[in-house]
């Protein structure tokens, strides 16, 4: 396989150079201008200008309104049975509780 490279490479170098064929050069422009590209590029800066404002304003307004705050449950018995004492003592580790 790299005989035939090597082969193919000194045969081009002989007749003056690597020959490119019009058939297998590919063209990867779109066919628009610089110009083109260019308010294109320009009109998706600022809907993402734009977008981004949008989103931080929504954000603002969803973050400033209210939410409901609900009432403690009532302490009802059944919700902190201990039938041990822990370690550190009478209350969860994170909880602090006043003790009268």
């Amino acid at each position: 396989m790299s005989s035939a490279i090597v082969r193919s490479t000194i045969r081009s170098a002989l007749r003056g150079g690597p020959r490119v064929n019009q058939v297998s050069k590919r063209s990867f422009s779109s066919g628009a201008s610089a110009e083109e590209e260019a308010r294109e590029a320009a009109k998706w800066e600022k809907i993402t200008y734009v977008g981004a404002a949008a989103c931080t304003i929504l954000a603002i307004v969803n973050l400033s309104k209210g939410h409901p705050h609900f009432e403690e449950p009532p302490a009802y018995p059944y919700l902190h049975i201990r039938n041990k004492e822990f370690p550190w003592g009478p209350d969860g580790l994170f909880e602090v509780k006043e003790h009268h």
